[in-house]
């Protein structure tokens, strides 16, 4: 008798934790685990999250995974060995880019430094005209040429980038048979495979990256596979994409750059679904982990996504022309590291004490103060409490990494130092919720903040008033939060062409093929998946801009407007994200289309949200574990804050600040004055006092 597999299990890797979600379909649970990541094999953080969620492999139907392998790799600069090939005459057009200074007057700017050396960047003589026509045939015996040389520097990736291949194709599929068939070990990646636009330099930027992560994101997918297999998986393996959507774990070995942000990306996605169950058309999703603090949008009920973004900072970032989703990530996590630099100002982070050794309160053998230290020496975290008391942290040792780092240095005690500790990782974090909002042209104040990741809850409160925002919600199980986002995704595939034409003189007949060829993309992509998706569901964009600008904004069409030829719905579309995005429009100004989008998705069946028991107003004694002394500098000075047990509280239970709540992966601060209330499904809904 076959045996039935009733599980689907998520997995998110963090810097300094892997968390697992699991949702058993026949009993309705979700089942949670989470455990230090391995970083010297990461597929043993895995499998020690799904022992500890108690479910296995071999029952699951549907693995689902995001990682932080693919864009580590690029920003330690820790991957392959990797050759260019371009067209002759262009072969520094990667480094040159885009002459971008943000700051002119900063004396100690760095341009962007590429990931491939100038003399691993070979010119293959050839050239496609911008309308797709050959001028200049392939030479083969030159790329045959340049075979050797690469095999001579043992190159061990390839990427190709063939001025116009979106229109043509032909020169980049030719010249990748011909490495392929010379070097069959190394990883060949062509431009036109992942981005159809056009701009040369973005297009480089991101087959590089690809190339040059691929073979290590590609053993390491491999890796999971061969795992999980070996532990009795008979299901389908899939990946998160960097826009929340999942994909083949067959194709994310050949499209690594598409999992770049997979885990951030999941928990917009998850806070989206949470959003769709309040009835809530716009939040904040904010995550904070072990290193890093990121932010998204759902906005109208949709996550807020981008066609391109800048991976290392705006000074010296390398773009990637791929859709993701649109998420500020700041260097500031629970790990981060405090310091006192030459000037005799306080930093935290973007260093951070990650898994290994890890803050020193966790007495792995590190030494230096981070902001989990702050909170322990604040009370805000409990020594015996831990992860559920299955870890306990190291008080004294705490106290000493952040009196020797912080508070000699600045004539300060343990717990004032700890304090500007907080304060100052407040403050960067605020900027990652403010880059996704009000540098967006939104109002960030008139949203709810969606608060999880492990430390996501110790500082919601913090920010929201740093902010001015009126309201936090903390989802059930916010350590776990990515990883249960990621069971609410769907299959997803985007596509896109660009397609100039002045929207005036829009051929709507055409327009409309281009869509057609690109949706029937998407549905063969679905069609040959393993998934079953219980429905398809096509969404349309493109591309806009006033003629005679440089850079378009991303425009989401209605299907009545394009099938009604609707020029006037579309210009209206487009002036309104305009006016949102730079504050200003022109609608008496003629615009233009540069490319067009379709995004076709297999949605997915997802796992309800559990409603608890309901209660009374004021949560039953055996909800507060105790209370114990936690430093406030809303009062500036320590207090005795009562604890409670989350999984005590009952729908209808109301708190009043200061109050901890306390949960296994996670503890919420309620700061003083602060209304909290719990709602039919567990979350925790903050009401922030406006008057501190």
């Amino acid at each position: 008798m076959k045996h039935a597999l009733h599980t689907r299990i998520a997995a998110d890797i963090g810097g300094t934790f892997t968390d697992v979600a699991a949702f058993d379909e026949k009993s309705s649970r979700l089942l949670l685990g989470k455990t230090l990541s391995t970083p010297q094999k990461l597929v043993d953080g895995i499998s020690q999250g799904v022992q500890k969620a108690q479910t296995a492999f071999a029952d699951s139907s549907l693995f689902l995974h995001g990682s932080t392998v693919a864009i580590n790799t690029m920003l330690e600069r820790t991957g392959a060995r990797t050759a260019l090939l371009i067209t002759q005459g262009f072969k520094d057009i990667y480094e040159i880019g885009r002459i971008n200074r943000p700051d002119a007057y900063n004396l100690f700017f760095h341009k962007h430094v590429p990931l491939i050396e100038r003399a691993l960047r070979f010119e293959v003589p050839e050239r496609i005209t911008a309308e797709g026509d050959i001028h200049l045939p392939l030479d083969e015996a030159a790329v045959h040429a340049l075979c050797d040389q690469m095999i001579q520097e043992k190159v061990q990736a390839v990427a190709i980038l063939l001025l116009h291949c979106y229109r043509n194709p032909n020169h980049e599929q030719r010249v990748k048979a011909i490495v392929r068939e010379r070097m069959p070990h190394c990883f060949v990646s062509a431009s036109h495979e992942l981005s159809q636009e056009y701009r040369e330099f973005e297009r480089c930027s991101t087959v590089v990256a690809n190339a040059y992560i691929g073979p290590k994101v590609s053993d390491y997918v491999a890796e999971i596979s061969e795992h999980i297999e070996h532990d009795g998986f008979k299901g389908s393996f899939l990946i998160v994409q960097s826009t929340g959507g999942l994909y083949e774990s067959a194709q994310a070995q050949q499209e690594c750059i598409r999992m770049l942000e997979s885990g951030p990306a999941a928990g917009v996605v998850g806070a989206q679904a949470l959003c769709r169950e309040l009835g809530l058309q716009n939040a904040v999703a904010f995550d904070m982990g072990g290193t890093t603090a990121k932010a998204g949008v759902i906005y109208h009920g949709e996550v807020l996504t981008t066609s391109a973004a800048l991976v290392g900072g705006y000074n010296q970032a390398l773009p990637v022309q791929i859709p993701m989703v649109d998420v500020f990530e700041v260097g500031t996590g629970g790990g981060s590291i405090a310091k006192v630099d030459v000037s005799g100002a306080l930093k935290v982070g973007p260093q951070s004490a990650g898994a290994q050794p890890g803050p020193a309160c966790y007495g792995n053998g590190g030494d230096l103060p981070t902001v989990t230290d702050a909170n322990l020496v604040l009370g805000r975290i409990a020594a015996d409490r831990f992860l559920g008391g299955e870890m306990h942290l190291d008080m004294k040792a705490a106290e000493a990494a952040i009196l020797k780092h912080v508070g000699h240095p600045l004539g300060m005690t343990a717990k004032q130092a700890a304090n500007g500790i907080l304060r100052i990782a407040t403050t960067t974090m605020s900027y990652a919720v403010k880059g996704v909002s009000t540098e967006r042209g939104l109002d960030a104040a008139s949203f709810p903040l969606i608060a999880y990741g492990g430390a996501g809850p110790l500082h919601a409160c913090a920010i929201a008033r740093e902010i001015g925002m009126g309201q936090v919600i903390i989802p059930k199980g916010p350590g776990h939060f990515c990883a249960f986002g990621m069971l609410h995704s769907d299959l997803r595939y985007d596509f896109v062409r660009t397609w100039f034409n002045k929207l005036a003189d829009v051929s709507f007949t055409e327009l409309k093929g281009v869509y057609k060829d690109l949706v029937a993309q998407g549905k063969q992509a679905l069609a040959a998946s393993r998934i079953k998706a219980t429905q398809v569901s096509v969404a349309y964009a493109a591309d806009m801009r006033y003629v005679g600008q440089e850079h378009p904004v991303t425009v989401d069409l209605t299907d009545s407007a394009i099938q009604k030829g609707d020029r006037h719905a579309i210009k209206a579309l487009f002036d309104a994200v305009h006016q949102r995005r730079y504050g200003t429009c022109a609608p008496k100004e003629a615009a233009e289309i540069v490319s067009l989008r379709a995004t076709v998705s297999g949605v997915m069946k997802k796992p309800p949200l559990e409603t608890i028991e309901r209660g009374s107003s004021k949560p039953v004694k055996s909800a507060q574990t105790g209370a114990r002394s936690v430093y406030f500098a809303e009062l500036n000075k320590s207090v005795m804050t009562p604890t409670y047990q989350r999984d005590a509280l009952r729908a209808g239970n109301r708190l009043v600040g200061p109050a901890l709540v306390e949960e296994y992966a996670s503890i919420t601060v309620v700061l003083p004055g602060d209304h909290l209330r719990v709602d039919e499904y567990g979350n925790l809904v903050i009401d922030i006092e406006r008057n501190f």
